[in-house]
């Protein structure tokens, strides 16, 4: 029996010998194998890495946002509030003060957050600086692009009438993807024309030497 267990023994000793030697083996192949890895170019692996079929432009989306929130508040206001307030101008009034706060506390927000960097999408926005004033100014702007858009359906109604000869018809209504184009591109004339005034005014300053 003794002999019987000093084999035994042995032999499990031999065994946890060999298992070492494998895994130290396995380990030492492990880091010698780093100076064989292969080195492939980034355009390589982009060949192999999954790719998106459709990304949109930073551009696009920071227009989209300015388009969805007059959208959003023409279909609330204009629509929600048309059967019951009569008047146009109240709802004119009501849809301005609206889009302005919205304006200030929503849609600039969210330009300012979605901007890589401080300032990157100031652009974007007739007031960039955020203040106590902006607030005020962010709702006469708003009634003054609203007058804008208010022209722009009037004259594409009374073109309208002309060519058909009716005048009993109301060719275009006031819906809330047209609403939000119509309003995004007014919007976005009237910031090109302040920054080409600020332009024309830097240019006068620098000529006189002030």
């Amino acid at each position: 029996m003794g002999r019987k267990k000093d084999r035994r023994g042995q032999e499990e000793k031999k065994d946890a010998a060999e298992y070492y030697k494998l895994h130290t083996k396995a380990v030492d192949d492990l880091v010698s194998a780093d100076a064989d890895v292969p080195v492939y170019s980034e355009e390589e692996l982009n060949q192999y890495r999954s790719k998106k079929k459709f990304k949109l432009s930073e551009r696009f989306k920071l227009l989209f946002i300015k388009f969805w929130f007059p959208a959003a508040v023409c279909y609330f206001f204009f629509w929600g509030l048309g059967g019951y307030v009569g008047n146009m101008l109240d709802m004119l009034f009501i849809t301005g003060v609206a889009l302005g706060i919205v304006t200030d506390i929503l849609t600039n927000n969210a330009l300012r957050f979605f901007a890589r960097e401080k300032g990157d999408n100031d652009g974007y926005m007739m007031f960039p600086k955020k203040s106590y004033w902006t607030f005020p100014l962010n709702i006469l702007y708003a009634w003054l692009v609203l007058f804008l858009v208010f022209i722009l359906y009037t004259v594409i109604n009374l073109a309208l009438s002309a060519v058909t000869g009716r005048t009993d018809a109301l060719f275009l209504g006031v819906e809330p993807v047209l609403f939000g184009l119509f309003y995004l591109g007014a919007d976005s004339l009237l910031i090109r024309a302040k920054e080409l005034c600020k332009r024309i005014l830097r240019d006068a300053m620098t000529k006189t030497g002030r």
